[in-house]
Parts: structure tokens; sequence; C-alpha cells
């Protein structure tokens, strides 16, 4: 669907009337409570279109979530002085427990928490009078494929926090630390009865909601955080087998609205076009609030450009000039430089309209900018807010993961050929590995072969930082990536300090190393 209806207000005003102090629960007969409310079909898909409204606002899907990834992983540089100051603490590896980056995803997830956690309690309650079984199990299944997502993020950034499998009435039901193994076994169980219950696609009007093809993807990225590449196999091999995916007929597709729900896509955010009406000062939740994201507006070089990309990615893509066969076509896909063509090719893009830091790209200083999911391929314009859907699960992204599984159990042909079919994509059609510059006669040289593909292929998909975390604790990196990055610290995000003093349960001696 291109716009899931936010009905989320219906959790405000039940969580409201539940948890006021005794002297003035003074309950409206006629109100709503979660006693009175998800009695049928309607009742139960409104409180689950409610959990995908939190992942779509500000906290998480629109904002705050592609800026966290993004400044922990290396694809991204400041675009300079314009960069907002707990963002740059964010990049440079100076944050602390109260960086509002961090804080904002936190909360954006907890809250996406509660809400499924409402739904996955109530929901086998709704009456088979009101809801058949079949849906009554979709929506469900939605609600935990949502649930294991927040916990996958929550475990693998902050490693670990607080677990809640019901949702929490008042402050007394505030739960210690559990670690990211403990979050992973509930995100494992999540996703089991997701894949069974969720159908491989949907009708146009309920596309974007969570599929069997996206539960599978995120069973396999929680196995491969725990370094189980056989488990992490068996998933993907079921997503290929499917026959549901295949790669774009041309790689900008899958950053561009005209692309969106493509033969590539498992799963997106969905965003709809109001005309610059997006909530600065909100969450995204409510049935009123508009459906944008401003990722445009943040990164495109005629826009606020933020971040940029890094040196360091830029000149990781094959070119002719370092010695390649073919200089690699993803390159002018993924970004913009001086000369560029925009507004559907009506204008030219030149240094002059950039404003910022410039680049090095093969030793010429260039200024470079990102073209993913910015609005100035068809607009005069980038300084708005888009609608373009925020891809979160793609199908190369799965025949690398599977690559690496492969390679990791000692089956390189088949990793191998894995990467060589995202290789000779359409458009892209790059040569087959191995190439001059790139061997694969061992299983490091085939590991960072597939490392360096992953980074091009997936740059500035907010994939990166994942990969590094998990390469980085299962002993796979060939050198420490993030320039800032200090042992015992940078491994992960630090607990938010309103956590440790407001819940009753944790305490100082919860925080994560180094902070």
């Amino acid at each position: 669907m291109k716009k899931i209806l936010l009905l989320s207000t219906v959790f405000l005003m039940v969580f409201a009337v539940s948890c006021n102090e005794e002297d003035l629960n003074k309950l409206n007969p006629n109100g709503v409570t979660f006693d009175t409310y998800f009695n049928n079909a309607a009742e139960l898909t409104a409180g689950v279109n409610a959990i995908y409204a939190l992942v779509q606002g500000p906290n998480l899907g629109s904002r705050e979530y592609f800026f966290l990834h993004d400044m922990r992983g290396d694809d991204v540089a400041t675009g300079g002085g314009q960069l907002e100051a707990h963002r740059a603490q964010m990049l440079n590896g100076v944050h602390d427990p109260g960086n509002g980056v961090s804080v904002a995803n936190w909360t954006g997830w907890y809250r996406t928490i509660h809400r499924a956690n409402v739904i996955i309690a109530k929901g086998p309650d709704v009456p088979t009078t009101a809801i058949s079984e079949t849906l009554k199990n979709r929506l469900i299944g939605e609600a935990r494929f949502m649930r294991a997502w927040a916990y996958y993020e929550l475990a693998t950034v902050f490693g670990g926090g607080p677990l809640y499998t019901s949702f929490v009435e008042s402050v007394d039901g505030s739960a210690g630390r559990s670690s990211a193994d403990e979050m992973y076994a509930v995100c494992i169980d999540d996703l089991k009865f997701a894949e069974a219950n969720l159908p491989a696609t949907y009708a146009a009007a309920d596309r974007g909601r969570a599929t069997k093809g996206a539960a599978l993807t995120l069973l396999a990225r929680v196995y491969l955080q725990k370094g189980d590449y056989n488990s992490a196999k068996t998933e993907l091999q079921k997503i290929v087998s499917s026959g549901t995916y295949s790669l774009a007929p041309d790689y900008s597709l899958n950053s561009v609205e005209e692309g969106e729900f493509g033969v590539e896509s498992i799963f997106e955010i969905v965003y709809a076009s109001s005309n610059g009406a997006f909530n600065w000062g909100g969450d995204g939740d409510g049935a009123a609030v508009q459906e944008e994201t401003v990722r445009s507006q943040e990164y495109a070089p005629i826009a606020w450009r933020n971040l940029i990309p890094s040196n360091k990615l830029l000149n990781t893509y094959e070119h002719v000039d370092k010695g390649d066969a073919k200089s690699d076509p993803r390159f002018q896909h993924t970004f913009y430089v001086a000369g560029d063509k925009y507004n559907n090719g009506a204008l030219t893009l030149t240094d002059e309209q950039v404003q910022g830091q410039t680049s090095t790209v093969r030793g010429a200083t260039q200024k470079v900018s990102w073209k993913k999911y910015t609005i100035m391929y068809k607009s005069a314009a980038a300084n708005q807010q888009s609608g373009i859907n925020l891809r979160v699960m793609r199908y190369a992204d799965v025949l690398l993961m599977l690559a690496e599984c492969e390679n990791e159990l000692g089956n390189s042909a088949a990793a191998i050929a894995l990467v060589n079919q995202v290789r000779a994509r359409p458009g892209i059609e790059m040569p087959p590995i191995p190439t001059a510059n790139i061997p694969t006669g061992t299983q490091a040289q085939l590991r960072a072969a597939i490392q360096r593909e992953r980074q091009v292929e997936l740059a500035g998909e907010q994939v990166r930082n994942f990969d590094i975390l998990r390469w980085r604790k299962h002993g796979k990196l060939n050198g420490e990536p993030i320039s800032y990055f200090q042992a015992n610290k940078h491994e992960l995000v630090p607990i938010p300090q309103t956590e440790l003093d407001n819940n009753p349960n944790m305490d100082q001696g919860d925080q994560n190393p180094g902070y």
C-alpha cells in the first residue's frame, strides 16, 4: 500500500485511560480501554497500523533511523558546518548517553514494542465471529515481525536493554536489562511465527505490510549477528527458492518513487508526498500527521547536504583509472557530481550550487553528494520532503548475505556465483570475480570481495553499520574500518541516560562500557 492508515490515536487514548493514578482513575463509561477495544477485524487492523505509524515517524524511518545507521558506519562524512552538533558527535564517536540521535531510536523502538505487545496480547481473544483465523494470525504476525525488528535493532546497536513480551500498564512494570542474546531469542521466536502466518505478497491496497520474505530476511540477519551461518543460509535459501523476488531491471529503481514495491523489494517503510507538511516538532504519530520523509532534504546536493559520501566509499568503486576492466555504473546511480543532469534531465548540477565539503576521488578534488533517495532527479529543488519509500530489505542483500554464508561454510564456488549474480545485474554488468584487483583464491580474499561488493551495492542503505558490527564481533574484519574506534567503547551505542535515571530496575551499572 502507498499509505497505511495512521489510527494510532486509539493507542494514545487507551493508554492514557489505563495508566492514571488511583485517585484520578474515574473512567468514562463511553471511553475506550484495552478491555473494550480490539473486538473485531477493523480494530485489530487499526492497532497494527499504529505500529507502522511509529516506524514511519521522525524518531525512526523518516529521519533518525537513517542518521544513526549511516553515521555509525563508514559510508558517510560531514557535509560541513551545517551538520547539527549532536549528529556530528555521533559521526565522530564523541557522543554520550544523552545524544539525541540514539535516544530517538531507543524511544521509537520501545514505543513500537509496546504497541506490538498490545496486539500480540489482545489479538488471540478477538472472537472468530468478528475476524477470520487467517486474518487474525496475519495481523498478529505483522505485530510480531515489528517487535522482532525492534529487538534486533536494540540488541545489535545497544547490546540489550529491558525486554518486554507483554504490554506494560504502569511504571511498576519496568524491566531490568536483558542481554542481546535474550533479545535475539525473542526475535527468532517472533519471526518463525511471522514466517508461518504472513503471506508472500499482498494486493495493492496492502502493499507495505510485512511479508513472509521480510520475516525470513530479518531472521537471517539475526542469525548472522549470532554467527550462525548454517541457520542464516537455511532462511536465505527459502527466499531464493520461492521465486518471489529478482534483481530490478534498473539499479536506480531501488531508490526512486517509480520503483517502489518492485521485483527486488522485500520490505519498505512507506511514505506519501503531502506538499511539505512534515511534522518537525512531533514524532510522526497520529491520524492527521503527514507521511513524508526528510531524507532528500538532509542529504541532497542542493539541499542541506548534512552528510556526504566518505572518500573511502567513493574510492572503493571499480574504475578504469585504477586498472579495473570497467568503471562501476553504480557510482553514477548512487552519487551526484558536477555536470550531472537532474529535474528529469532539464538542469545541470554545478559545484556553485552545492554547499559544504569537497571529496577526493582517485586523487581529484570535487563535490560529491548522495543521489539515492533524493527527489531532485525529477524536481528543480531538493530542499523539500518527499514520498520516496525507504527500502529496508531488498533481494541483492539476500544474495550477498547468502554468499557470505557460503564462504564462511567453505563453499567458495557457490559464494562466487552469488556475488557474480549481483554484479551481472541489468544495466550494471560488471566483470565476474575474480578480477585482477579482486582476488578470491582464499577464504579471506573472498570474504574481502564479498564485503567490498556489499559496500558498493548497498551504499547509503543503512546496512553497513550492521555489517561492521557483526564482522567485528566475529573476527571477520581485515583492519578496523572506523577511524575513531576505541575497543570496549564504540562497539555499542550508550543506553540513554533517561532510561537509567527513570527505570527503577536499571542503574549506572547497566550502562555499556566506555560511557
